[in-house]
């Protein structure tokens, strides 16, 4: 388009064009990827105990991340008077996704692991779309060989049941199989509520092994700087964020809504605080299940949310 005063070059609205997450380059030598953040898409759902679907978040999350592609060169907060993720400063790059072998948790999840790790191995930040909840197991598994981490989780659910009827690696499980772990100081587990998939003894084991745990109502009373004090501050987090964490009059595409939940300035104030405190050096968002919000909404909460969190993330790094 040259001449009659339009700009050169393609307009590239957000429906135009491959949906990687933000539009961002795709990248599929996973022995060479140069970037500052690389997104994996994890679409496994078989750990779920009610409603599957997660398995399409990836897709659902990249196509709603294209709303945020408008070409301007980053994204300008004009409360914080911030430009974030300039193009010229940070680079984010595509993956694709981890080979999933149906119905085969094992395999599956190492397959999201060896991807974490190719990520952790080149530099970048590791941004992953799942998927049910117990894709955040591999995904912590990845860190093994990394400097301890402190565990932030956004959920309406514990998901600290240890073994069920021979699982240990489902959706119910994924906190647990982190407090395991030695290189995992602790957890702090928040928006936790009503009728919980996690018996009392869970939650008694989660505080015996190092979690303070944290309901919406806990958070709305202590507010979102209380809550931040209680976190270890100047440590490495590990952020995962249960898309159910948040309302389900927001994020009705979930397969285990729970009433009660965060809406999204609280969530995103409270990770730019975060941001602030401490390096996030891993984050993954989960349980979008799209077949179940016919809207989209739940989809644009979630890009909208990553987004915003990448951006202060490697701001508060410059």
């Amino acid at each position: 388009m040259s001449g009659h005063g339009y700009e050169k070059g393609r307009l590239d609205l957000p429906f135009v064009g491959i949906s990687t997450f933000g539009k961002n380059p795709y990248v599929d030598d996973w022995d060479n990827i140069n970037a500052d953040v690389a997104v994996l898409g994890a679409p496994f759902d078989f750990g779920t105990q009610w409603r599957s679907g997660a398995r399409f978040g990836p897709r659902a999350i990249r196509e709603a991340s294209t709303l945020f592609s408008f070409g301007h060169g980053g994204a300008y907060d004009f409360e914080d008077d911030v430009t974030y993720l300039p193009a010229d400063e940070v680079k984010i790059v595509d993956l694709g996704d981890a080979d999933i072998v149906h119905t085969d948790t094992i395999n599956s999840h190492k397959n999201i692991e060896f991807g974490v790790r190719k990520i952790l191995d080149a530099g970048a930040l590791p941004v992953v779309l799942g998927g049910d909840h117990s894709i955040n197991i591999p995904c912590i598994n990845a860190f093994s060989d990394q400097e301890p981490i402190h565990l932030v989780q956004i959920d309406a659910h514990l998901d600290f049941v240890d073994e069920r009827h021979g699982v240990k690696y489902g959706h119910g499980n994924p906190m647990r199989r982190a407090a395991e772990k030695d290189y995992v100081t602790g957890l702090s587990q928040i928006g936790i509520r009503n009728v919980s998939s996690t018996a009392k003894e869970g939650y008694e084991d989660a505080r015996s092994m190092g979690s303070d745990i944290i309901s919406v109502r806990h958070f709305r009373k202590l507010g979102h700087e209380s809550v931040l004090d209680r976190i270890p501050k100047g440590v490495r987090y590990y952020v995962t964020i249960d898309i159910d964490g948040f309302d389900p009059s927001i994020a009705a595409g979930t397969g285990t809504p729970s009433h009660g939940g965060f809406l999204y300035y609280e969530i995103l104030e409270f990770l730019d605080g975060l941001a602030q405190r401490g390096d996030i050096v891993g984050l993954d968002l989960v349980e979008v299940a799209p077949d179940y919000d016919h809207t989209g909404s739940t989809a644009v909460l979630a890009a909208q949310i990553l987004m915003n969190t990448i951006g202060r993330i490697m701001h508060y790094r410059k």
